[in-house]
């Protein structure tokens, strides 16, 4: 049953009253600036934590201090260098069981013959001589791909004046130990 209450002035509707249903107020201006800038503060946070936490895991940051800086005591701390390893001389050697092929990289006509004759005076196996694809080179070179091969390519770089090595497997296609690449810094 339905309670019946007494009449008040809200019981009344005026006639000129052309709005329906409950109103509020108009919103404040600016309140949706409010939700932008708690966007841009979590967008902020949420990349700054993204940095560190990557800096970690690559190692870029530490939380460790370097050796000797916990120290509390008011003595000085002695700090050791770590001894370098020492690096193995490698020997020059001639081997003529390995080939050498010889690539003039000169405007000079047949000096690639003339390097391939002065190797096998030295005691190396030449297998073939021929232009290189450039003929503008300016350094010499004795390149090797087999780094046990090192040390014959520092032989045949001593046979040449002025000659040095690089490992490089450009030329490990073309079935030779080693490969003179001839320069016009090259004097015969």
């Amino acid at each position: 049953m339905a309670e019946k209450f007494p009449r008040d002035r809200f019981d009344e509707i005026p006639d000129d009253l052309t709005r329906v249903g409950a109103h509020r107020g108009p919103r404040p201006r600016g309140r949706g600036w409010i939700a932008v800038g708690w966007a841009a503060l979590a967008t902020v946070l949420l990349v700054g934590a993204g940095v560190f936490g990557l800096s970690l895991v690559n190692g870029n940051i530490s939380f460790h201090g370097p050796s000797g800086s916990g120290s509390r005591s008011g003595s000085a701390s002695t700090t050791t260098s770590p001894t370098p390893t020492p690096t193995p001389t490698i020997t020059p050697t001639v081997n003529p069981a390995l080939s050498v092929n010889v690539l003039n990289g000169t405007t000079t006509t047949g000096l690639a013959t003339k390097v391939a004759d002065k190797l096998t005076a030295a005691g190396w196996k030449v297998g073939a001589t021929a232009n290189a694809d450039r003929n503008d080179l300016a350094t010499t070179i004795v390149y090797y791909s087999d780094p046990a091969n090192q040390a014959a390519a520092l032989g045949a770089a001593q046979s040449l004046p002025g000659a040095t090595v690089q490992q490089s497997t450009a030329f490990a296609d073309t079935g030779a130990d080693l490969t003179v690449v001839i320069g016009a810094d090259y004097k015969p």
